[in-house]
């Protein structure tokens, strides 16, 4: 998707910007709990999607949306390469809600947890930008972001891409002049973090809205976290703790000269 007038201007904004922490928020599972019934239903009209334009029973479009979700990070990617899907008109139809409001469920205060992290914010999501606008507006937070990165405008070469491809958060960081080591990701699927951290970014896996049983150990024990995450949190609110000898997770690590 070719960058719009107002993502232009944004972008020549933050050249000027000082350097400071630029937060870079996943969606669901993040930012609210997609899993309480967004999720569900999300599933139910990709597989209805799937089962109708492929002609496949019920069990196996349920297996191609979720196996093609694992090996290329969203559904519609594996649908593009092994299907000549319209990609459009896939985003279009199993992001169709009449009324979202009923299915948000988010942190109290989340507006005012948000409005207190210094520096810039912008959504990084694999969902279309029509949805995660209307989530946004719903949970009340669309305007604390800078802007809202989708899957639309993950496209580059002719091809669509989503996380956790590498090259492409490259991009997005040039075009939104940001340096890696000012970047935070606050991210639920850890296959993205890892992914990322080798990129020199900082990483924060929230935990707080994955179902049980989902990530393993570290999330039904409450303790541990994998190499490659800098932090782990079950609520947003966490990322404003830390005095003393603890430090905010928005500060660089301190390098010592020897």
């Amino acid at each position: 998707m070719p960058i719009s007038t107002t993502e232009r201007r944004l972008s020549l904004h933050t050249r000027h910007i000082a350097p400071g922490p630029v937060w870079l928020f996943d969606l669901d599972n993040t930012l609210h709990s997609a899993s309480f019934a967004i999720f569900p239903e999300i599933n139910r009209m990709m597989t209805e999607y799937v089962e109708r334009i492929l002609n496949v029973d019920r069990d196996t479009a349920n297996y191609l949306r979720a196996e093609y979700s694992r090996r290329y990070g969203a559904t519609m990617l594996g649908l593009l390469r092994h299907h000549a899907i319209d990609p459009h008109d896939f985003l279009r139809e199993v992001h169709r809600f009449e009324d979202m409001a009923p299915l948000l469920q988010a942190e109290r205060g989340l507006g005012r947890l948000l409005r207190r992290l210094p520096g810039r914010k912008i959504v990084l999501t694999n969902g279309p930008q029509a949805y995660a606008r209307s989530v946004l507006h719903g949970l009340g937070i669309e305007r604390l972001f800078e802007r809202v990165i989708s899957i639309e405008h993950m496209q580059s070469g002719g091809r669509w891409r989503a996380k956790p491809d590498r090259a492409m958060l490259r991009r997005t960081l040039r075009r939104a002049h940001i340096r890696p080591a000012d970047a935070i990701l606050v991210e639920d699927t850890r296959g993205h973090l890892k992914s990322y951290k080798r990129l020199g970014i900082r990483t924060v896996w929230m935990v707080g809205h994955l179902p049980p049983g989902v990530g393993g150990k570290a999330v039904l024990t409450g303790r541990g976290r994998p190499h490659y995450v800098d932090h782990r949190i079950r609520s947003l609110k966490s990322l404003q703790t830390g005095t003393g000898a603890r430090r905010y997770l928005w500060q660089a690590p301190v390098q010592v000269r020897r």
